[in-house]
């Protein structure tokens, strides 16, 4: 019951974070790229039930933040507050017909995890580059899984020299280092792109490197279905090989697809974040988890805001999330097996 539970809980929080990239552009305050260069490295803004002159106020405010002129920290200008707004429309430079959850009106800033050093919104990029890392792990898992699920399918139900062949390449996919090889075809691809085909390239590189390990479970499973008394007694009745296929063999390996996505999903998202803080991936503007945390190479910016950290804790819980879900989905495939 226990691992069921926090299986439950972790399709709710994966569910939480990937709608919540797919909703960026409604939740984040501020556009990914919007630049306050009066502000950098401002810390988390506070929210105040209640006032400088202590009156109590039903819903939160916010104080401007003020830049000390040595330049080091930042106060709060208390001569008046701004409360935070809901459903607040784009600005004037911004496409018509957008909405943000929640906002403030200027010369207040609401910085709910802080800026960078550029003044840009952590939490705003936050939302923005969950799209690149989540989406960009969810979609070489599924590349990987169905290129791995096919060539595991034609290995195991063909057998013969088509197995040996996909196999030997198999194993030498298995025997490389897999993140360094990842590396070095990453490395010879140009690195010099537009954000949306550096997103296209890191997917298919991902997905393409670490199809080995699903094409061999594949195979494995198949091996032992193709020789099942039922199998064997519709290949009799003069079943198709697409129908045995469709109909008895490829439905047992769903269960194993499943997990094998649980597993893979994590790594392929530190796979991107890693490319990505190297320099090899999604480049700035536009933000990634691993660009964002590529601004912790500089020690000052490590010792001293604690709040670029941020999406590393984000990577935790996703992390921990599939770790959970892969548990459930293990302990349940084994049941069934069983």
């Amino acid at each position: 019951m226990s691992r069921q539970v926090s299986g439950a809980l972790a399709v709710s929080a994966l569910a939480a974070l990937h709608l919540a990239a797919l909703g960026a552009d409604f939740l984040a305050p501020y556009g990914p790229t919007e630049q306050n260069r009066s502000l950098p490295y401002a810390p988390p803004t506070r929210l105040h039930m209640v006032d400088a002159e202590g009156r109590f106020h039903g819903w939160p405010v916010v104080y401007p933040m003020v830049r000390s002129r040595a330049g080091g920290t930042y106060e709060e200008d208390r001569r008046k507050s701004y409360p935070v707004l809901f459903l607040v429309p784009d600005g004037p430079g911004a496409p018509a017909g957008g909405v943000h959850l929640f906002g403030v009106e200027e010369p207040a800033r609401i910085f709910l995890l802080g800026t960078d050093g550029f003044g840009r919104d952590q939490f705003s990029r936050l939302l923005h580059g969950a799209q690149i890392s989540l989406f960009a792990g969810l979609l070489a898992t599924a590349l990987s899984l169905g290129v791995g699920w096919l060539l595991g399918m034609l290995a195991g139900y063909y057998g013969r020299w088509l197995d040996a062949i996909l196999m030997r390449s198999a194993e030498l996919f298995l025997a490389l280092p897999w993140l360094y090889l990842l590396f070095a075809v990453r490395a010879m691809l140009p690195l010099h792109v537009s954000p949306g085909q550096a997103f296209l390239l890191m997917v298919l590189v991902i997905g393409l490197v670490d199809w080995a390990r699903p094409a061999r479970l594949v195979r494995g499973l198949v091996l032992s279905a193709r020789e099942r008394n039922y199998v064997l007694a519709a290949r009799g009745f003069g079943a198709s090989d697409l129908y045995l296929i469709r109909r008895h063999i490829a439905p047992q390996t769903f269960g194993l697809l499943l997990t094998q996505a649980a597993l893979l999903a994590p790594q392929y998202i530190l796979a991107e974040v890693t490319l990505s803080f190297l320099g090899l991936g999604v480049s700035e503007p536009v933000p990634s988890w691993g660009n964002m945390l590529a601004e912790l190479q500089r020690y000052h910016v490590l010792a001293s805001y604690w709040w670029m950290w941020i999406p590393g804790l984000a990577l935790t819980t996703v992390f921990l999330a599939y770790y959970a879900l892969s548990e459930t989905l293990h302990s349940r495939t084994g049941q069934a097996s069983a």
